[in-house]
């Protein structure tokens, strides 16, 4: 999230797309009704169903579920084709005058860019991103164009490959009126003025797709274009659905990133940390990436050498470790124990049917919760038989958040402390203390038994007290010298001589002073504009919005004067924020590096092979319409084109689209108000069930008359991989999609039910495909189809 939501309030358009802020983050929808009161803000709604956002937006626009790309690559051909883009800030702050390898190509027929190859191991196709480069000279600097005419200059490039982005085209293929289409995209390309802010806020309607980074990226290029990032009111915001997952997410608890966001270390190419921080991007900020890796391996193992430490380190072999690819591997009997901690995939999970039966095939299970989920009890499931499985299981009671004390990291990346304000019922512990009686029972396990590699284990630090405390986790998350245990207030003091310790280095500062922490701050501003600097540490270094030169032009001269987050005035900076650019240069110069992450310092509206933190977008250079994997209709665009070609083929039931003659519905899944995720929680709550005691489909009434269904009947929905059941709910939310001359229905269906808890319903992700995103695996939970019919 580039912006913080209190930002929201600061927007002139605000644009809600594959979310529903007034549902699903109601605390959120506050700072965008205050823009609107205050600021007189326009809010889009773009979504598949009539949502509650959509009921209260200025403009809702309906879209086929799958088809967010489509939609967005017409507003950035809109953008393109009326020039309405901010051109100064493209100029300076885009690699849009950048020239691209004159072999660069595109086939419009397959959908595939050069350079493309057969990829066995993923059953899938790969890319040999050379053609994708940039032109360079003979010193090796990047050729440009600085009037972004020549036909190889990325703006030209970009011109090129969305010319068939056009209202027509996207209105055959999304199913949006074409008068509706025009009016949003007029409406949202007034931001492209430098002196208003476009926000494009979005949630799992964006990501949860084969082409899920493609949609956010389809986010990002016409923010970038109308010259919104950096700026108050603008930015790329994503919107999260739990509390604390942003906060998961810089810890590392993905399996192909480290803390900070820093990639794993892949063991062919990376077999050294030598060869691991050598291969650190030329240019930009992640060439301090040593500092951020070799203080995380002294944290860890600070008695140790770097050398040793990073051979601990677990390194990737090239093999997909995702949720889909571990239970895929659980199903051909490779993966012998599961520990589930705060998860519940046997709901959440796609095909979670079949996660279910591959569980049986475990020799172990601990599950760590604050009830006994349907993940924990699969053996009870209706198609189950508990005498025929022998998995061991074990159910760790868990303390709720209220319970224990510790910091949570919000969408806004604010880290806000809180401290426990009730005892956990029984036997439930918080995380913390079950994580460090389980870590210290397994060392106490290799000290007296050995092991195959115990080093690892035995040598790690783990100190936090004998009842470990979380203060003491974090000030080592924070940072430290390791000659005086002093800690750090900033990342920029981390070294790679081992000197410094740092648990994940985005997060230095946040627990310099262990009296008084930044975390625990609760200044409230009492003017400004919105930015509250002294109400927590937002990361990284209570920055509150990032890649903020971009608010000011190349002169330094704020481009809204009623935001001048920065002002360059008397040979010097005024600041409202904490800089995301070299402040100690002249403006020119420090315009030159807008976006310092990345090497060439230019936000990326074409994005090649030049890495950043893990890597880049390895599917496309630029965001491009692919259909689901499972379709009603095949690619207009793109008449040859599979779903997306680089997304692993883990089954053979996944590798071609859904047979449209027997499944010719579309589902997209959602969440409700009164439930949260799989219920785990929330459907041990009577008031809860109360309020939304079942499962239910929502469709249209055309579709309804067409099946002789009524509200409150018992509907069946069959996909390839299933049955369930559900309560009919017939509602005008939906509305049947003109698609390409073709009728195309769409049904809706929470995820929230199960089979255990106080309220019990199927569980609607056993029709869901196991297919995901390239980059991030990410399932595609919101577009596959059906067939329906009342059964009762």
């Amino acid at each position: 999230m580039t912006n913080h939501m209190i930002d929201y309030k600061n927007s002139d358009v605000l644009m809600n797309i594959g979310g529903n802020t007034a549902e699903n983050h109601p605390i959120t929808m506050k700072w965008i009704e205050k823009a609107r009161e205050e600021r007189g803000a326009k809010l889009i709604c773009v979504d598949p169903r009539l949502t509650r956002t959509g009921a209260v937006a200025d403009l809702y626009v309906p879209i086929r579920p799958g088809t967010n790309c489509a939609y967005l690559g017409g507003l950035i051909a809109y953008i393109l084709d009326n020039n309405l883009y901010h051109e100064e800030y493209v100029k300076h702050y885009t690699n849009a005058t950048y020239l691209v390898n004159e072999d660069f190509d595109f086939d419009n027929v397959t959908g595939l860019f050069s350079g493309v190859q057969d990829n066995p191991a993923r059953n899938a196709k790969a890319y040999d991103l050379s053609t994708w480069q940039y032109q360079t000279d003979e010193d090796g600097e990047i050729l440009t164009d600085p009037d972004m005419r020549d036909e190889n200059c990325v703006l030209q490039v970009m011109k090129r490959f969305y010319q068939d982005y056009n209202l027509e085209n996207i209105s055959e293929i999304t199913g949006c009126p074409i008068d509706t289409l025009e009016e949003s995209y007029r409406l949202y390309a007034t931001t492209g003025a430098p002196e208003k802010a476009g926000n494009i806020l979005y949630a799992m309607g964006i990501t949860q797709f084969s082409h899920g980074t493609q949609s956010v990226r389809s986010v990002a290029v016409p923010q970038l274009l109308l010259g919104n990032i950096g700026r108050p009111g603008g930015g790329v915001n994503a919107q999260r659905g739990q509390s604390n997952v942003q906060g998961c997410c810089d810890m590392g608890i993905l399996y192909h990133i480290l803390t900070g966001y820093m990639p794993v270390p892949q063991r062919d190419a990376h077999p050294t940390l030598d060869d691991y921080n050598e291969a650190v991007p030329v240019g930009g900020y992640w060439v301090n990436r040593p500092n951020f890796m070799n203080s995380m391996l002294t944290a860890w193992w600070p008695e140790q050498s770097l050398n040793d430490a990073y051979h601990y380190l677990p390194k990737l072999d090239g093999t997909d470790r995702s949720h889909i690819g571990q239970y895929y591997r659980m199903g051909q009997g490779e993966v012998k124990g599961l520990i589930c901690w705060a998860d519940n995939p046997a709901v959440s999970g796609p095909t979670a049917g079949d996660k279910r039966k591959y569980q049986a095939l475990l020799d172990w299970m601990v599950v760590v919760d604050l009830f006994e989920n349907e993940t924990a009890a699969f053996w009870k499931a209706p198609d189950m038989n508990p005498a025929e499985i022998d998995t061991d299981v074990f159910l760790l009671p868990a303390a709720a958040a209220y319970e224990r004390n510790g910091s949570k990291t919000n969408s806004s990346r604010w880290i806000q402390w809180q401290e426990k304000v009730q005892e956990a019922p029984g036997e439930a512990k918080p995380d913390l203390w079950i994580a460090d009686k389980l870590f210290k029972a397994i060392r106490k396990e290799y000290e007296e038994n050995g092991g195959v590699f115990p080093d690892p284990i035995l040598n790690m630090n783990w100190d936090y007290g004998e009842e470990a405390d979380s203060r003491e986790g974090a000030m080592e998350i924070n940072g430290y010298r390791v000659a005086d245990g002093q800690l750090l207030s900033s990342f920029g003091d981390l070294r790679d001589d081992g000197s410094t310790a740092c648990g994940s280095w985005i997060y230095t500062g946040f627990y310099s002073d262990p009296d008084n922490p930044a975390t625990k701050r609760r200044i409230a501003e009492k003017e400004g504009i919105g930015l509250n600097t002294q109400w927590t540490f937002a990361w990284p270094a209570n920055r509150r919005i990032v890649y903020n030169r971009g608010s000011a032009d190349p002169q330094g001269n704020p481009w809204n004067p009623e935001f001048p987050l920065f002002k360059w005035v008397d040979g010097q900076w005024d600041m409202m924020d904490v800089p995301d650019f070299n402040a100690n240069i002249p403006p020119e110069e420090s315009a030159e590096s807008a976006f310092i992450m990345l090497p060439e310092g230019k936000g990326r509206l074409f994005a090649n092979a030049h890495g950043g933190a893990g890597g880049t977008s390895n599917d496309s250079p630029m965001p491009i319409h692919y259909e689901p994997a499972e379709s009603p209709v095949a690619n207009l665009l793109y008449p040859q084109a599979t779903f997306n070609p680089i997304s692993q083929r883990w089954y053979p039931v996944e590798e071609h689209f859904g047979d449209v003659e027997q499944y010719p519905y579309i589902i997209s899944t959602y969440r409700v108000t009164e439930h949260y995720q799989t219920g785990s929680v929330t459907r041990n709550m009577p008031w809860l069930v109360e309020a939304m005691p079942e499962l239910f489909i929502e469709l249209d009434p055309t579709l309804a008359e067409e099946k002789g269904i009524q509200n409150g009947d018992m509907v069946e929905i069959e996909g390839k991989r299933g049955k369930i059941q559900a309560k009919a709910c017939v509602t005008s939310r939906i509305k049947p999609y003109n698609v390409n001359g073709r009728t195309v229905h769409v049904v809706g269906l929470p995820f929230h039910w199960g089979f255990m808890g106080m309220s019990k319903g199927d569980i609607t992700n056993d029709l869901a495909p196991s297919i995901g995103d390239p980059n991030s695996t990410i399932p595609e939970f919101k577009a596959f189809l059906c067939d329906i019919r009342r059964v009762g």
